[in-house]
């Protein structure tokens, strides 16, 4: 009786071990969905300041500059997580050009949670008026600009504000593409492949 208890014991934790080791880790998962929910309000909030009322547009922009500084910082998290961390592999039945595609657009991803926040911050400390508009996170952190940039002369300042705003928005573009390519990509082994990768994001 108590051999076979123990086997069923031993199966069971073999079985919740496999799952485990199939999902990432809670902080992981944390990270993950903070980080996408944070990117996504960011990027609404980006599109809409051109359509709203003039009084509205200052402090949209300040909130979209303290969710893509916190979005940095997150992203470092995640960044020193996975290294510290090993992901759960992806299923081998999946194709390899499909894991290698997965894998390039993680990479890329990441490249983009810290290249989008990083040119918004250069673009935002190239701006001619940042003297009197003092930066600050959610309007309770004093932020500082980059330095090395906002001390620049003006003729030279002017410039860069507008190249480091175009690659802003350029980037802003391939997150779209990122984005609907990652989402598209869950949803087809969910629904077309019968094979979820979504339960490996989820506790």
């Amino acid at each position: 009786m108590n051999t076979q208890a123990n086997s069923r014991y031993t199966h069971a934790s073999g079985d919740a071990q496999a799952q485990v080791q199939q999902q990432y880790t809670r902080p992981a998962m944390l990270l993950h969905w903070i980080i996408a929910m944070l990117m996504i309000g960011n990027v609404i909030l980006g599109l809409s300041a051109d359509s709203l009322p003039d009084d509205w547009v200052r402090p949209v922009i300040d909130t979209h500059k303290s969710i893509g500084i916190t979005v940095l910082g997150l992203a470092l998290m995640r960044i020193l997580w996975r290294v510290s961390h090993r992901p759960p592999p992806l299923p081998r039945d999946f194709p390899r050009w499909e894991r290698a595609a997965a894998h390039v657009a993680h990479f890329l991803l990441y490249l983009l949670m810290i290249g989008l926040p990083l040119s918004g911050w250069m673009h935002d400390s190239a701006w001619k008026d940042a003297a009197t508009h003092p930066m600050s996170l959610f309007g309770l952190i004093p932020w500082p600009r980059i330095g090395l940039i906002m001390n620049l002369d003006s003729a030279v300042k002017e410039p860069l504000h507008d190249q480091f705003g175009a690659l802003h928005t350029w980037l802003g573009y391939a997150l779209y593409a990122l984005l609907a390519m990652h989402i598209g990509g869950a949803l087809k082994h969910q629904w077309i492949d019968r094979q979820s990768v979504l339960k490996r994001m989820v506790p």
